[in-house]
């Protein structure tokens, strides 16, 4: 097989995903293959074999007629699979030991958080008020984590370690040591009603979007230390029914919320996340992409490709992720 072209095409704006820095690193590891910027008016589209994409606008793959693999830089896929024309090759999702690390340690900083009672201590210190409230132990708070792909089992992991009790959920059942694992419709409603941080981690599909919404907050526990419980937020904005979320931390149904993802990214101005008294807001860097050790993922699948070895972590359309 020729060594066909590596594509990139990268719609970040932001310094993580600087398609200059991407370039950088792709150069380097992909050796004498030639890495392409997209869009380049003076390129023969036919000579591009691989596309490494990031937020790709709908019908811009379909426009290299040669393509055979296409390699998604972040971790969810929810957006390219809503183009209708991307074109029928395999679709490989990222994932690495850096980004699973990363995310688990959002996680585990944000659970930590609300149960340190982070949010009500800094409130005492802009007030300078020194009024400590007892700390309940680890052990006593329940941890949901929705969601148990690669991302989510680890999390769920790292947080059981911490002395939480943990507990999963995922459409298809799983076991994990010392994690509960719930699975399927059936199954959710008693997920809940043990949780007092959820946890979502879910991909975004059909069934998931606007998964969490006042019908499923008002079945949480309602006998936590930590009072109204909590939740957080890394998967995609999509989940959430955000006009649901800011009613439910208004009127006490959740007690506080940590997001990452939002239905408008980046996060509009006038949005009442950023200055909700409730929310602690991060913008969408729970598990940044590290272009090092990404590059090194796609290169090392071309060549496993190449080879007529099979490809890791392909997309089932099916299932949207």
């Amino acid at each position: 097989m020729n060594k066909g072209a590596l594509a990139l095409l990268i719609h970040g704006g932001t310094e993580n995903w600087s398609p200059e820095r991407w370039k950088g690193r792709f150069d380097v590891v992909c050796g004498d293959r030639r890495v392409l910027r997209l869009p380049d008016m003076a390129l023969d589209p036919a000579e591009i074999h691989y596309a490494a994409v990031w937020k790709p606008a709908p019908g811009e793959l379909a426009a290299l007629p040669n393509l055979r693999v296409i390699f998604n830089l972040g971790a969810g896929v929810d957006a390219l699979m809503a183009d209708v024309s991307l074109p029928k090759v395999p679709l490989v999702r990222v994932a690495v030991g850096d980004l699973t690390g990363r995310m688990t340690e959002y996680i585990a900083l944000h659970v930590l958080m609300h149960h340190r009672q982070e949010l009500y201590l800094r409130a005492c210190q802009r007030e300078k008020r020194w009024q400590p409230k007892f700390q309940w132990p680890a052990s006593a708070i329940s941890v949901g984590v929705m969601g148990l792909g690669t991302l989510g089992s680890n999390a769920a992991d790292m947080l059981r370690r911490l002395g939480f009790r943990v507990s999963g959920w995922s459409r298809n059942s799983k076991e994990i040591d010392g994690i509960e694992c719930f699975h399927g419709k059936a199954q959710l409603d008693a997920f809940l009603e043990r949780t007092d941080i959820l946890v979502c981690l879910l991909p975004l599909t059909p069934d998931t979007r606007h998964i969490l919404n006042r019908e499923l907050f008002l079945k949480h526990n309602r006998n936590s230390p930590i009072g109204a419980p909590v939740l957080i937020n890394a998967g995609r904005g999509g989940l959430q029914a955000e006009a649901d979320l800011l009613q439910c931390l208004d009127d006490g149904t959740l007690g506080a919320a940590s997001l990452d993802v939002y239905a408008t990214e980046p996060l509009p101005a006038d949005s009442p996340f950023w200055s909700h008294p409730r929310v602690v807001l991060t913008p969408h860097n729970a598990a940044d992409t590290d272009p090092d050790e990404i590059s090194k993922y796609v290169a090392r699948q071309i060549e496993r490709f190449e080879a007529g070895e099979r490809l890791e972590n392909i997309v089932d359309p099916a299932r949207g992720y």
